[in-house]
């Protein structure tokens, strides 16, 4: 670590819990964030300020204006780019340090395989199950711990699902048949901060599984009720008939 990076980070580096230790490991990590909408952009956005030394960015997508309401790496000038070359240039300018890499694909098959089995962390900021589903079952496979949120309307929801440890479920014990994640944004609505919020816990988690700090959400589900600013939480345990990992 040089110089400016100690003063960079230093904020960070003074909590005990940290130290030089823990900020080298962010530098050394690679985490992988698909959907670069209303969750992935504050995540990678605080990912990248915290000193992650690698982000894969990975969305088929281009921004569009009614995106700009909560997608916040986005800016007006960027209506009709890719949505990973428009994160990836906000991301140089708060922190050139950090290597981005982007994919202009939607990850399916052997190439969400590739990318997940190279990452430390996994961040699912998609917005469909059979997405959700993929990811998940390439996390499960290759035992990289897997960060999932998901927000509509005033509500949102994060996990942490690990299968380094044995007991861990996945995100696959928790929905089985997909139940309602079909729900959009553009159906139904969102309120813009509530997908920062959820965003910000996601790269929270990120951190924490990869410095060790703290305790994170595996096994356990976060439940946000903005309307009446309320938090809640449900334990979550392996499902031993899932169709996934059971």
């Amino acid at each position: 670590m040089n110089d400016d990076q100690l003063l960079r980070y230093s904020r960070q580096i003074m909590l005990p819990q940290m130290d030089i230790k823990g900020q080298q490991a962010l530098l050394d990590a690679s985490v992988l964030i698909i959907g670069l909408g209303g969750l992935g952009c504050p995540a990678a956005m605080y990912l990248a300020s915290s000193g992650v030394g690698h982000l894969i960015l990975a969305d088929d997508d281009e921004v569009d204006l009614t995106n700009l309401q909560r997608q916040i790496a986005h800016t007006t000038d960027n209506v009709g780019m890719n949505k990973v070359t428009s994160a990836g240039q906000a991301l140089a300018k708060l922190n050139d340090g950090v290597k981005v890499t982007t994919l202009k694909q939607r990850l399916e098959g052997e190439a969400l395989e590739e990318a997940v089995k190279n990452a430390d962390v996994v961040l699912d900021c998609t917005d469909n199950f059979s997405s959700r589903f993929a990811i998940n079952a390439a996390t499960v496979k290759y035992r990289v711990p897997l960060v999932s949120g998901a927000a509509i309307r005033m509500e949102g929801q994060v996990s942490v699902f690990d299968k380094r440890q044995d007991d861990s479920p996945c995100y696959q014990c928790l929905h089985p048949d997909g139940d309602d994640l079909n729900l959009s944004c553009s159906e139904n609505g969102v309120l813009a901060p509530v997908v920062g919020i959820i965003g910000t816990l996601q790269a929270l988690e990120a951190i924490k599984l990869i410095t060790g700090v703290g305790t994170t959400l595996t096994g356990r589900l976060l439940f946000l009720d903005a309307q009446t600013m309320q938090f809640r939480e449900m334990k979550l345990n392996k499902n031993s008939t899932c169709p996934c990992c059971g």
